[in-house]
Formats: C-alpha cells, structure tokens, sequence
C-alpha cells in the first residue's frame, strides 16, 4: 500500500492553493466543499496545493512542514487528492496515488451507478442509533457481527439496497453467538477468493493460518483482526475464528 488513505476535517481551516487557471479553480471548487478557507502560500497553514507545478513554492512550502499536492506531478505530492463519490456523510474515495487520474475517473463513474442515494440516510440513522446498539449489545465483538449480519445482501441493511428500517432491524436481530469457519485456498492469489471467503475474512476476529498462506491474502482481513500460524486452540473463542488453510 503506498498510501494511508485519510479523511481530513478541513471545514474552517485553511488550505493554501497557489496557482490560476482551471486546474486552481477545480481545486478551490473541491476545498469549498470541505469548508476550507482558501489562502496563499503566506499564511500558516498545514496543507497546500499547487496548481501550476510551481516548484519553487512547493520547495518553501515543504521547508515549513507543509504538506504539499502539486497537480500533474505525483512524484513531487506528500498527498493526492482521490476521485471521491458523495453520499454525505458516506464519503467514497478512489485514489491511485497519481498513477492515473483517468481511472480513478472511470472507477467513480462506475461507483455513482453502483451505491444508492440512500446510503446517506443509512449512516446518520446508525448514528442516531448508536446509544441503542451499544445497550443492546454491549460487547464491541457482538455489536460489530450483529451488524455483519445486517449488512449482508438482502438482509435488512443492505448498503446497496433502498428503504432501510434501523429501528426495525435492532427489534429482530438476535444476539450473535461465537463460531468457527474454515475456508480452504486453491490459490494463493487474493483475486481468486471466493465470494464466501472474502466475506468471511472480512468479519473474522481472529485468524488461524498456514505459514504459506501470503500477506497479500490476509490483507483482505480487518487490521485488527488477530492473526496466528497454525491451528487454533480446543476452547471456544468469542466472535468468530477463522481457520485459512490450502486445499
């Protein structure tokens, strides 16, 4: 991975953009929708962009610590700005780290068909309902697989779905309980996992491996999701324990 992707909070704070011209005013029109306050390179600020490839600004800017994105030039960017799909406050972004701006395009084009209007409504009603879910399930590792379950496709809070009932799924969704599943690879590349297996290493607490199972296979896992070689011990562990093995 060769970025962290970040969500920054820039409403009210200031951005600098230095630069004219189309390339600036795409870049003012986006900082105007976070909220910034846009500057120029005098003002104390902690992001800036560079619209016009000045590379002599871009040099003082990053002499103060500025984090700095130079438009059209990836290798000069401490950060790039994503292709982004607005469902607000569900916020999609697709990045390629400059690499191509095009696809990252295409890829958002194909996204704002795929995802809903009403993801919106979906996270601010989970927002809303967050008190009530933390009573409910008080456990984390149960809240997080009560709302697995809600979230599959077809089931009550399916993202890709409409008319979304919260109040509805927290009445009739049972506590979780801990279970056990195995997934067996036949590949050891990541593009040839199965739908099941994908989901599951998705959810999973906790993950019980082969040694020659690759990295790039358990990076489909959560990051906080605890990974050990071998097998996984007799006693029942809370959540669920995913054993990845080679057929």
């Amino acid at each position: 991975m060769h970025s962290l992707p970040l969500f920054v909070r820039l409403a009210g704070r200031p951005v600098a953009l230095i630069g004219s011209g189309p390339a600036a005013e795409a870049k003012r029109r986006l900082l105007d929708r976070a909220g910034a306050v846009v500057v120029d390179e005098e003002h104390a600020v902690a992001l800036a962009i560079v619209a016009d490839g000045d590379e002599a600004a871009t040099t003082r800017l990053k002499a103060r610590g500025v984090l700095v994105n130079v438009v059209d030039r990836p290798e000069l960017c401490d950060f790039t700005l994503p292709a982004i799909v607005d469902r607000s406050p569900v916020i999609v972004a697709v990045g390629t780290g400059g690499a191509s701006a095009g696809l990252a395009k295409a890829l958002r084009q194909r996204l704002e068909t795929l995802l809903p209007a009403a993801l919106g409504p979906l996270a601010t009603a989970l927002e809303e309902a967050r008190t009530t879910m933390r009573a409910r399930w008080p456990d984390a590792v149960e809240r997080r697989h009560a709302l697995d379950t809600g979230f599959a496709t077809g089931a009550a809070l399916d993202p890709l779905a409409e008319g979304h009932d919260v109040a509805g799924w927290l009445g009739a969704t049972a506590t979780p309980t801990a279970r056990h599943e195995v997934i067996r690879l036949a590949s050891p590349d990541p593009d040839e996992l199965t739908l099941r297996a994908a989901r599951l290493l998705g959810e999973a607490d906790a993950i019980w491996h082969d040694a020659k199972v690759p990295t790039a296979i358990l990076d489909r896992a959560r990051a906080d999701a605890e990974r050990h070689v071998g097998a996984p011990p007799a006693d029942e562990r809370p959540g669920l324990t995913l054993e990845v093995r080679f057929a």
